[in-house]
């Protein structure tokens, strides 16, 4: 079985695999915040005892918070049950959700400073067409051409392209292993899409 987390935005996802990568179960709540008191009790629930022989967690772009608390408690609980532990890209997991529709697009999720991490995606195989970028709404509206555009971004950069189909949506957990392999195969570390506001002090 493999257990899949991502509380990279303000949605806390969590599904359950098992043999032939069937989908058992999935939960996801939009809590805006509170990932860290809400996370273990939905995992609770879902494993039901159960015990995942190992786990994808989504490391972003998305809330600095958010992804470090996905990422801590995956990495506590692939310790204790000492199995594999690996990331995957939430905002793939986001692009996945337009599941086998043809043609290019693009998951957008709000970024900090009023950017956007953006990155457009060609067709159900989700390949990659550009890596991940933050900018500014009227910069992804030039550099962002996929008409379709999913994620709570979306809106945001509809509005400033002017064109194109909006759809909000958040990562879901349920859709980990519909990613290509190099895409829920990252580095179980936070992919944070732009360098974090906190800089360490100088040295005196």
């Amino acid at each position: 079985m493999i257990l899949a987390i991502d509380t990279s935005t303000a949605a806390c996802s969590v599904a359950l695999f098992g043999a032939n990568e069937r989908l058992m179960a999935r939960e996801q709540e939009v809590i805006g915040r509170g990932h860290a008191e809400r996370l273990v009790p939905m995992i609770e629930k879902l494993l039901d005892g159960r015990q995942p022989d190992a786990i994808l967690v989504g490391v972003g772009p998305g809330s600095f918070t958010g992804i470090r608390v996905g990422i801590a408690a995956a990495q506590g609980l692939a310790i204790g049950w000492n199995i594999p532990l690996d990331g995957m890209s939430s905002l793939a997991l986001i692009a996945a959700s337009a599941g086998e529709e043809p043609g290019a697009r693009a998951a957008v999720v709000p970024g900090g400073h009023g950017e956007l991490f953006v990155q457009e995606f060609d067709g159900p195989d989700l390949t990659q067409l550009g890596p991940h970028r933050s900018l500014a709404p009227e910069a992804a509206a030039e550099e962002i051409g996929a008409p379709l555009l999913l994620g709570p971004g979306a809106a945001t950069l509809i509005a400033a392209r002017g064109s194109g189909e909006a759809r909000e949506g958040w990562p879901d957990a349920g859709c980990a292993l519909d990613l290509p392999e190099d895409l829920r195969k990252l580095a179980p570390k936070p992919l944070y899409g732009r360098p974090p506001d906190a800089k360490p002090k100088a040295a005196v």
